[in-house]
């Protein structure tokens, strides 16, 4: 398997050097590159391709596709929630959401997730592996084709953690911001991260210009570190400076994530804390009604308590919204239509 070639993973320049490696023109990359762009599904589609190309391609790559395994439709608003089957069995979880400014889909960049965030559906299913670039690519090109629409934005918030699969990640948001591709400008794309504090560092370095959403979730770090593991490894103090840095490299504004849990971190001393540690800094607070995972107990805030927090955060001079909940009705987070079809699967 190690020598079968990922054909929509390659760039350009590495998909003329393969083909006139083994012997074609040069210009038969652009046409290969013309059917990929379409969204084929196999090299027999390709109808302009010599016979000879053809074979060869069957023989030496493949097509990263993502097959539709389960379809649930919103009754209250456009939001359309995918599982997809891999070409190895693996099942990954995806979103199309309906803004005034587009489509929108929330992608998966891991199969489950090595984070283990105590309010996260996608981390109680363990870890299997990494996506490709093309298989995020795949997951787009799927919904594309299934609703007969057009992405403009993307959410690298599925499930997995996009900085803990960095060299593939960065490969995808090569891909598809190209015009080979499907040409998504990188302001709208956004990349969500629990904190992997070298990894953001790394990013701002590339200067990608695409937008950085970080899960806070908390006001300090010790009410962090209960939530979320990898606060033992990345403090606060070492995470907003990490954020502080991204904006200044990129003057991209950084967005804050913090899901609202009653009685954890939704109190007013927890939104003056927040207010405080983000004190001159350019960013947005997504607040985000915390989602009911099985097991794991949390509710939450209600509607008052949630006013009440961005009021503060508001008063502090704060940017904060409370996240407009999508495909209520069928559970449109990520990670519980992977768990449920498994435990289906299992039995």
């Amino acid at each position: 398997m190690s020598s079968v070639v990922d054909i929509k993973s390659l760039t350009s320049d590495e998909l003329k050097a393969f083909l006139t490696e083994n012997g074609f023109k040069a210009f038969r990359a652009k046409q290969v590159e013309d059917w990929l762009k379409k969204g084929v599904l196999s090299f027999d589609e390709m109808k302009n391709l010599p016979s000879e190309l053809k074979d060869f391609l069957k023989t030496r790559c493949y097509i990263s596709v993502a097959y539709i395994e389960k379809k649930l439709k919103s009754r209250y608003d456009k939001t359309v929630k995918y599982l997809f089957a891999l070409r190895d069995g693996e099942y990954v979880e995806s979103v199309v959401m309906s803004y005034r400014h587009g489509m929108s889909m929330c992608i998966s960049t891991q199969v489950g997730c090595k984070m283990g965030c105590t309010f996260c559906a996608t981390g109680k299913s363990g870890f299997s592996r990494d996506l490709t670039a093309s298989e995020m690519l795949a997951q787009i090109e799927a919904a594309q084709r299934d609703l007969d629409i057009r992405i403009s934005n993307v959410v690298l918030m599925g499930m997995g953690e996009p900085l803990d699969n960095f060299d593939n990640v960065l490969r995808f948001l090569e891909l598809v911001t190209s015009e080979q591709s499907l040409n998504i400008g990188a302001r709208h794309i956004t990349l969500s991260t629990c904190g992997i504090v070298p990894r953001i560092y790394e990013l701002a370095r590339h200067d990608l210009q695409i937008n950085l959403a970080v899960s806070l979730h908390a006001p300090n770090n010790e009410i962090r570190r209960k939530t979320m593991p990898v606060a033992r490894a990345y403090p606060m103090d070492e995470l907003i400076k990490a954020c502080r840095d991204y904006f200044d490299t990129t003057g991209r504004r950084v967005t804050f994530e913090y899901a609202l849990i009653s009685g954890v971190n939704d109190g007013d001393d927890h939104a003056r804390e927040l207010a405080q540690r983000l004190k001159g800094m350019n960013c947005h607070v997504n607040l985000i009604p915390v989602n009911s995972v099985e097991g794991a107990g949390y509710t939450k805030s209600d509607i008052k308590r949630q006013q009440s927090f961005v009021n503060i955060l508001a008063a502090k001079g704060i940017a904060a919204t409370v996240r407009r909940t999508l495909g209520s009705d069928i559970n449109a987070s990520c990670g519980q239509l992977k768990r449920n079809h498994k435990s289906k699967e299992d039995k």
